[in-house]
């Protein structure tokens, strides 16, 4: 079974429980192994000055450690586990990302507006898929893929506006951070809802959409 973490209970959770021990590498190569995720190494952090700087050279990187390296990185993107393994044993501290737009989208909304979400889709009965919630407090929620072609629609027939809400989806040409990555001094991505083999099979953006806009709209 795929475990990195306890899941998240509801809003009741004081804090999401720490990383179990496994390397970069190896949860890399269990995203491509056993979830047939794409992946790519990113950045990395580097100790400089008695400080972690990101392996971009920018000291004011907004997301140190946490963003692609090379820009031909989804190209460089593998659903192979030999070739992870390959990559990252070459920078074993490198990120993990995960390319959204392939084996799914990811709506992503503001930490508060999530757990209220996951407090409603819980009463509902809903299931859900993987969902991350990042230190820059995000959380987002693992779709099948297309949901940026239909979000916008699904919004407005709520009668929303997607302007007037902080929630947005991640699609082609677009990655999250996987766990257990680090944004710089700020923490690691950690999963709000693990990736079980009860959620292999993701939601559609359709069953979860209502639950994020209203949390959203509560959240405003």
């Amino acid at each position: 079974m795929f475990i990195v973490e306890e899941t998240i209970a509801g809003t009741q959770a004081a804090q999401i429980p720490k990383q179990r021990g496994e390397s970069l590498l190896e949860t890399a190569v269990r995203y491509a192994e056993e979830r047939h995720w794409d992946v790519f190494p990113g950045t990395w952090l580097e100790a400089a000055d008695g400080a972690q700087r990101c392996s971009c050279g920018d000291a004011a990187c907004p997301a140190p450690g946490s963003h692609p390296a090379r820009p031909d990185w989804e190209s460089q993107a593998t659903g192979s586990a030999t070739v992870a393994r390959r990559m990252w044993q070459k920078q074993p501290t490198a990120s993990i990302l995960l390319p959204t737009g392939r084996t799914f989208d990811a709506i992503s909304v503001p930490e508060t507006a999530g757990f209220l979400a996951l407090a409603r889709m819980e009463r509902m009965e809903l299931t859900l898929g993987p969902v991350t919630l990042t230190p820059d407090r995000r959380m987002e929620f693992f779709v099948l893929p297309g949901a940026s072609v239909k979000v916008p629609d699904l919004v407005r027939k709520l009668g929303w506006s997607l302007s007037s809400l902080d929630l947005t989806v991640l699609g082609e040409g677009a990655y999250v951070a996987a766990p257990p990555t680090r944004f710089g001094s700020r923490g690691a991505v950690q999963w709000a809802c693990r990736p079980t083999p009860a959620n292999r099979w993701l939601p559609d953006a359709e069953e979860l959409i209502s639950p994020l806009a209203y949390a959203c709209g509560r959240d405003r």
